[in-house]
């Protein structure tokens, strides 16, 4: 990429990139260089330009390559931001520049994916779209990850990175982070998880990036908390400790401090769910009495670190909560507890500030007021104390908040457009003062800045870094961190201290060890490779098999005859008027609709990867997975199979009911181990339910151990229904509503409770519901199942006047 001087300085051209947008920094050609050449983490300080170096190779991949690419973000506010930024630096149109969230409607997005040369995206909707089977990557030419530190566990990061490399003909992936990992393990977790061959890594300490950052100091200031603080925090600490000695009884811990760590409280909650599956009464007990606990501690944690104002809006959260219907005992006990009513009524009676109230306040007066500062970023974990903080600082400066969207405990959050315009501002110079919670935190673009104020510490490393890299990218900057003494705030600034310096020196010995890494992480890739051939002889796999190739699969047995199937056809709604969705296999792939709802299970997505598996999302009406025109299965794990009979929703019977009467070969699969342990059900109940689904309701029930064992029953089923039957695919029919019979006996059943089995039979001896209601009492004792005290009943609520 060449370079232009138009007299303020050197900027990149490229045929891809807007004349005098983009300025030519060495560290970051090189970077990009790097990135270019092969998969590649890139990192580099918060604010010195990660994005500009995944544009520069995305520039160049689409002038060279072709194709498209996909940028992938975390949240909706830094898609929304990068897009912008692309539709400024590149000269591609803005309309073939796309943003895909999930307000963009599914059908709306698999369109747009075909017009578009560049997709900014949030991954989870990139994820519904793959195993959807609404768009490919295999034309896509670059992939970049933001903030790729969270690809592990489920994050979809690592989905959509397994389906890139496996389908894409030219892939090249770019992951971006300032803070890849806290150790190398979880560095090369990442790499391994986004399939990273090379590592690429600049520091500040770096000459290329020194020019570009000045020295930032972390300051810290202690605040002592006033002795009404500290009464309201003790009384609630006697509660934490006689709970804790309830749960000692119970056997699950040793321990009575209140200051436990939460890892203690996890490891209590596990012991407690192991008293529950055993069906003990102790772990119900135990378990309110653990989410008691963890109701006082986030109060203590309130009062300590936060502010007063917060603690008050959270008791009045909780007493909300204990007067809603269905309240549990944990937030009932919570409330009533005297020593608890002690401390809410302090925190009332409280109206002195809080001291990191009026500390904020000096140290913003100082900042902007004697030191000539501009803008000021206070961040806090709380958004009680965001709002409480923004109104309080309102009287001094001009100030506003920065929270997320959602919020469950009932607080206002801020829609996208409140979130852009509040930022916009704030970089515009219209105020001065940004109160943010976490959402400021990750990669959105927030401008240099003369103070970053942490209002608590940060024990995670990660979010440190990320926060701090807010200054001292063009002028010198303070990071200034309240502690309030002898609280939780000097335990976790100490870990935050800790952390951060493993941070800093894992990444600097990522630095200079990133060769080795990267031949680590390229071996590591090969051996991966191998064993995705998939070139091998039918001979070689029979082979390698020991002979098992050879072997008949599951289709080849118990194949009815066709005249069998069409038997079987009619016996199914077939109306071509219900169909809502169809698709066809061919002879090498099978296709498998998935309802939406079951994205919460690894299944869809486990299937979606497989070979010769394609998968379609849809909001089914009727089952879970739908494998050919006449079968569809309703997937049950155990615990849910057992709820339908203890009562649920909507019962088991009513959705097989509808599943039959639609689908010519009903399967229910029953997913786990454990059917006759895990719940206080008597076995024969179990086996009656299961006689009915297959007795009454001609429907077929599988076992299988486990989600990885269903997607592989779901596969051959389909295999074998597509393959070896050669039918088609299509989804049917609509829950239905209940037919003239059963709403009947629905009405017949209601009267004085006789349920469904005597309605039936006074159905079929009276012949209707009118004939029912006009019958005397003596001639409703005719009918099985009807005695006196039942005669008497139906004709007391029949008969009697309405009162």
């Amino acid at each position: 990429m060449a370079a232009t001087d138009d007299g303020d300085g050197e900027y990149v051209e490229h045929p891809l990139l807007a004349s005098g947008v983009i300025e030519r920094r060495e560290y970051q050609r090189r970077l990009a260089d790097d990135a270019a050449a092969d998969h590649t983490l890139v990192c580099l300080p918060t604010g010195l330009g990660k994005t500009t170096v995944s544009l520069l190779v995305t520039a160049e991949r689409l002038h060279e390559t072709g194709g498209t690419a996909l940028f992938l973000a975390p949240t909706k506010p830094l898609v929304q931001q990068h897009a912008a930024f692309y539709r400024d630096a590149l000269t591609i149109p803005d309309d073939e520049i796309t943003v895909f969230t999930g307000e963009v409607r599914p059908d709306d997005r698999a369109a747009l994916w075909e017009d578009s040369r560049v997709v900014i995206a949030t991954p989870q909707v990139v994820e519904n779209d793959l195993i959807g089977g609404r768009i490919s990557l295999s034309d896509v030419t670059h992939l970049t990850f933001d903030e790729c530190h969270r690809a592990t566990g489920d994050y979809a990061y690592v989905y959509i990175a397994e389906r890139y490399h496996a389908d894409a003909e030219a892939p090249l992936v770019t992951g971006m982070s300032a803070s890849p990992g806290g150790d190398e393990e979880a560095i090369m977790t990442v790499c391994e998880n986004l399939g990273l061959r090379e590592v690429a890594v600049m520091t500040e300490d770096d000459a290329d990036v020194d020019e570009y950052t000045h020295d930032t100091e972390v300051e810290w200031e202690r605040v002592t908390l006033p002795e009404q603080v500290l009464e309201i925090r003790d009384a609630l600490e006697e509660v934490i400790v006689d709970r804790l000695e309830a749960l000692a009884e119970l056997g699950v811990t040793n321990t009575t401090s209140p200051d436990l760590s939460q890892r203690d409280l996890n490891r209590m909650r596990g012991e407690l769910q192991e008293l529950i599956d055993a069906d003990q009464s102790e772990g119900y007990e135990g378990m309110s009495i653990h989410a008691e606990v963890m109701k006082l501690r986030r109060a203590v944690e309130l009062a300590e670190t936060q502010s007063v104002e917060s603690l008050r809006r959270y008791f009045e959260r909780q007493r909300n909560a204990a007067r809603a219907s269905g309240a549990s005992k944990a937030s009932q006990r919570l409330v009533s507890e005297p020593k608890v009513r002690e401390a809410m009524r302090k925190a009332e009676a409280f109206d002195d500030l809080h001291p990191k109230f009026r500390q904020t306040r000096v140290l913003l007066a100082r900042t902007l007021g004697i030191g000539g500062g501009e803008r000021v970023i206070v961040f806090t974990e709380s958004r009680d104390t965001a709002e409480a903080l923004t109104d309080f600082l309102a009287e001094s400066f001009d100030v506003r908040r920065f929270v997320g969207q959602g919020d469950k405990e009932g607080s206002d959050g801020m829609t996208q457009k409140e979130q852009g315009e509040t930022l916009d501002a704030f970089r515009a110079g219209e105020f001065e003062v940004l109160v943010s919670t976490s959402v400021a935190e990750e990669g959105l673009d927030v401008p240099e800045v003369d103070l970053v104020l942490f209002y608590e510490p940060v024990p995670t490393a990660i979010r440190s870094i990320q926060r701090k890299g807010r200054t001292g990218r063009q002028d010198e900057g303070r990071v200034v961190v309240l502690m309030a003494e002898d609280t939780r705030d000097e335990a976790f600034f100490w870990i935050s201290r800790r952390r951060e310096r493993e941070m800093e020196d894992e990444l600097a010995e990522l630095k200079g060890v990133a060769d080795e890494m990267s031949a680590e992480l390229d071996d590591g890739q090969t051996a991966l490779d191998s064993f995705d051939d998939g070139a091998a002889s039918d001979g070689d796999a029979a082979e390698a098999d020991g002979g098992a190739a050879a072997q008949p699969g599951l289709a080849a047995f118990g194949a009815a005859g066709e005249g069998d199937d069409e038997d079987g056809d009619d016996a199914a709604a077939d109306d071509s008027e219900g169909v809502v969705a169809t698709a066809e296999g061919d002879d090498e792939t099978v296709e498998i609709v998935v309802d939406q709802r079951e994205l919460d299970s690894a299944i869809a997505r486990d299937l979606s990867t497989r070979e010769g598996v394609e998968t379609r999302l849809e909001t089914l009406a009727v089952g879970d997975y739908v494998v050919s025109d006449r079968v569809a299965v309703e997937r049950k794990t155990v615990g849910d199979f057992l709820d339908t009979l203890t009562g649920s929703d909507r019962s088991l019977f009513e959705q097989v009911g509808d599943l039959s009467r639609h689908y010519a070969r009903p399967v229910v699969l029953l997913e786990g181990e454990g059917l006759y342990e895990e719940r206080n059900v008597h076995p024969d109940a179990i086996r009656g339910a299961l006689a009915s689904l297959t007795v009454d309701f001609g429907v077929s029930v599988l076992r299988t151990e486990g989600e990885g064992d269903t997607a592989d029953l779901l596969a051959v089923l389909a295999g074998r229904e597509q393959t070896t039957r050669e039918r088609s695919v299509s989804v049917h029919g609509e829950k239905s509503s209940k037919t003239l019979g059963e709403q009947q006996e629905y009405v017949v059943g209601a009267i004085a409770d006789i349920g469904p089995v005597t309605a039936r039979s006074l159905l079929e001896h009276f012949g209707s519901v009118e004939a029912v209601m006009t019958a005397r009492e003596e001639d409703l004792l005719e009918v099985d199942g009807v005695g006196e005290v039942t005669a008497d009943r139906i004709r007391t609520v029949v008969g009697s006047d309405y009162s």
